[in-house]
């Protein structure tokens, strides 16, 4: 029994070293949905990446040419296509202020948040660590992803974003509908199902004023 216990020991160590401030604490584990670029569902919990930031999905960049494109749409496909459906092992690090798990995750041996800012999809967010500052250095050169563009940082473009209206004024029209599975999916003006869905305050669903509230509450978008 003592050798298994020192076993298990050195197995957590080793996992805690092989990504740099891998903490050996218990975080939640399973398959990824991706709400956006740095908020993810793992194994039924919302989980919020630690140490990055991506632009919001309604963000745009400037192309040297000048020309705008929708990054943080891109952003959010960009993760989707590498993360979605595929077994994630998070080390919880905190809670946010909206009730979100704080964690780095591992994918296959690879840290979730290193990787997304390698490729351009994701920024260091220095405000809460310097881990990935040389990560995105490097493809800041290499011209990588939002890298490629001109664009404000995603916590400027936040902070830039107009108040929020008082809720039940005719700007907060977006429904977040809780699905049978207790799955938090949010509808949008506009899409195939949003006249048909009903909202009942009673078993938790709500109504946001912008994607950006409700992805931060831990809704994703429907998909049609």
């Amino acid at each position: 029994m003592l050798r298994i216990r020192s076993i298990l020991v050195l197995a957590l160590v080793a996992l805690a070293g092989a990504v740099p401030g891998l903490r050996a604490s218990a975080g939640p584990a399973g398959i990824v949905q991706v709400i956006d670029a740095d908020t993810l569902r793992v194994g039924g919990a919302t989980v919020r990446l630690h140490g990055i930031d991506a632009p919001e999905h309604d963000q745009t960049c400037r192309r040297a040419d000048g020309r705008e494109w929708a990054c943080g749409a891109w952003a959010s496909r960009e993760a989707r296509a590498r993360l979605e459906g595929r077994r994630a092992v998070c080390a919880e690090r905190d809670q946010d202020r909206y009730g979100r798990i704080v964690a780095r995750c591992d994918m296959g041996g690879r840290d979730i948040g290193a990787m997304l800012v390698a490729e351009g999809v994701a920024v260091a967010y220095r405000r809460y660590s310097h881990d990935y500052v040389p990560v995105e250095r490097e493809a800041a050169r290499a011209g990588r992803g939002l890298h490629a563009s001109r664009f404000v940082p995603p916590e400027a473009h936040r902070r830039a974003t107009p108040p929020r209206p008082e809720a039940g004024s005719a700007r907060c029209r977006i429904k977040g509908n809780i699905a049978g599975d207790g799955e938090r999916i949010y509808h949008v003006p506009g899409q195939r199902d949003y006249a048909a869905t009903r909202i009942s305050e009673r078993r938790g669903e709500r109504w946001f004023c912008s994607e950006q509230e409700a992805r931060a509450a831990g809704w994703r978008r429907a998909m049609r």
